[in-house]
């Protein structure tokens, strides 16, 4: 694999240089890239897929699945490739890479930042892995129905769980992921210290315990356009809920909401190669072109998502639609990651099934 790697790379090197990098040394005219559709997928294309067309020539083609990597499997294990890139959450890249269905990827060969700090300093915490490299970070926060609240407003996570001060239906999802977080940063614990105490009995019950306290005033939901209806619809006075949803709701909808960030959650989402695909020059050049500085910036003018490298937070400005300063709506500004947590995907894929089972064991009692 390294030796492959730097059989492409001489080709690549001229683009970090700003040199134009064209279809036929490329090898190819066209990439298929895969992911969720729907305004991320656009803000994709807007981003990423046209700039490249127009700086390399070769085209884009979008394609929409639902998650997963059954998919890649079929298509790696056939030998007949369709896909070139594929958006991916984490723990679908770290099982696609086991696997051996995607690509190893040398970070160190990404674009630096443009002070000259190398893309493995640069990206977030956790926002590079072996065969994937995030683009964006998106957050599960809380809002409130500013009209529920005159008086004193929510602003921790505490105050989520306070329903004396802070009267009124709660909105959760229907999952242990977050809810159990919240639940211990909730009742003192470091963000810190949160998939520490996760790990043991004790710090499990200590979270159920918290949520016990909420339990008669949790109304669930499931679908992410879920809570920010329910909040307009006066259903619930608090809710969690997918930041970009809320933009959405505040920004386009005009809705009297008001996003909490302390304790975020955050995630990623990433870009990997599928192994075997035949434009595999092309394709690393498209991944290294789509993560660096200021693609990553360009993305946050169409979508509430925040950029997974540092250096691109400055770079961020208004939403190309709207006109809306971006920066107040990202999770990745400074203010904004103060408290925030970022999700471990290896504890989940490690304790999915046996925190949903008791999940689904205390909804019941």
């Amino acid at each position: 694999m390294k030796s492959l790697r730097r059989s492409v790379f001489p080709a690549l090197a001229g683009a970090a240089l700003g040199m134009a990098v064209t279809a036929p040394v490329l090898g190819t005219e066209s990439l298929t890239v895969v992911s969720w559709g729907g305004a991320y997928t656009r803000s994709q294309v807007k981003a990423y897929h046209e700039p490249f067309t127009r700086k390399t020539g070769i085209k884009i083609n979008s394609e929409d699945y639902n998650g997963g990597i059954a998919q890649i499997k079929a298509q790696v294990e056939s030998g007949n490739i369709k896909w070139d890139l594929i958006d991916l959450e984490p723990g679908d890249a770290t099982r696609g890479c086991d696997e051996g269905l995607l690509v190893q990827i040398d970070a160190t060969t990404l674009p630096p930042a443009p002070d000259g700090t190398p893309a493995t300093e640069d990206f977030l915490e956790g926002a590079i892995l072996p065969c994937a490299i995030s683009s964006i970070v998106w957050s599960t926060v809380y809002a409130y129905d500013a009209s529920k609240f005159p008086g004193a407003k929510p602003s921790t996570i505490g105050d989520f769980f306070d329903t004396g001060n802070f009267p009124g239906k709660r909105g959760l999802r229907k999952t242990p992921l977050v809810n159990l977080e919240w639940a211990l940063m909730a009742d003192g614990v470091p963000a810190a210290e949160v998939y520490e105490a996760l790990r043991s009995e004790a710090g499990v019950d200590r979270a159920f315990k918290k949520l016990d306290t909420i339990k008669d005033s949790v109304l669930w939901w499931e679908a992410g356009a879920q809570p920010p209806q329910m909040l307009a619809d006066g259903e619930v006075a608090m809710a969690s809920a997918y930041n970009g949803r809320l933009f959405n709701a505040i920004v386009k909808e005009k809705k009297p909401l008001v996003i909490v960030w302390d304790a975020q959650v955050w995630a990623i989402d990433t870009y990997a190669i599928i192994k075997g695909t035949p434009n595999l020059e092309a394709a690393m050049a498209f991944l290294r072109f789509s993560t660096d500085t200021q693609r990553l910036a360009d993305q946050a003018r169409w979508i509430s998502y925040g950029p997974a490298r540092r250096s691109s937070i400055p770079l961020v400005t208004t939403h190309a639609e709207t006109g809306e300063r971006m920066k107040p709506h990202m999770p990745t500004t400074a203010e904004h990651m103060k408290t925030a947590l970022a999700t471990d995907t290896a504890f989940w894929s490690d304790k999915q099934d046996e925190l949903q089972e008791q999940f689904t064991t205390w909804l019941a009692r």
